[in-house]
């Protein structure tokens, strides 16, 4: 079980994230997910939106460079440890991060939803879930 998410390429100057949030949310998408690593000269910000064509097509429209890739999100405990347990369940079947972030935390049931970009979805799935894991699906997503 994957979640679609989006990387936006964006030149590291003032008012660009701004703008590509601006397009996001005057088209009625709803930001569910939200990372952005930088350079000296441009960032990506990778997202988790509502209505991932829609937004694709309004970036795209406002000559944005976008790309679709699956992630997966898990469900960990919001303890001390929990998320060294799911970094070990993937460690165990030679699973390799690629980078993560946090979507958000669930303070009534204690958990937070991880979003993970691995070498191998399929593999990964297969280890969560074989180790107890919560795969969190993109309607799931949605809902919270």
């Amino acid at each position: 079980m994957t979640v679609k998410q989006l990387s936006v390429f964006a030149e590291n100057r003032p008012g660009r994230i701004s703008a590509i949030t601006g397009f996001i949310g005057d088209a009625g998408i709803n930001i569910r997910a939200i990372s952005v690593a930088d350079t000296k000269d441009f960032g990506i910000m990778r997202l988790i939106v509502d209505n991932t064509e829609k937004a694709m097509k309004v970036l795209q429209a406002n000559n944005c460079t976008v790309t679709l890739t699956n992630v997966i999100a898990v469900t960990a405990n919001d303890t001390p440890g929990g998320m060294a347990k799911i970094m070990e369940a993937l460690y165990k079947d030679n699973i390799s991060v690629e980078y993560m972030y946090s979507a958000f935390i669930n303070p009534s049931q204690n958990t937070a939803c991880l979003i993970l970009r691995v070498d191998n979805n399929d593999a990964a799935v297969t280890a969560l879930e074989e180790a107890g894991f919560s795969l969190v699906s993109e309607a799931e997503l949605m809902e919270i």
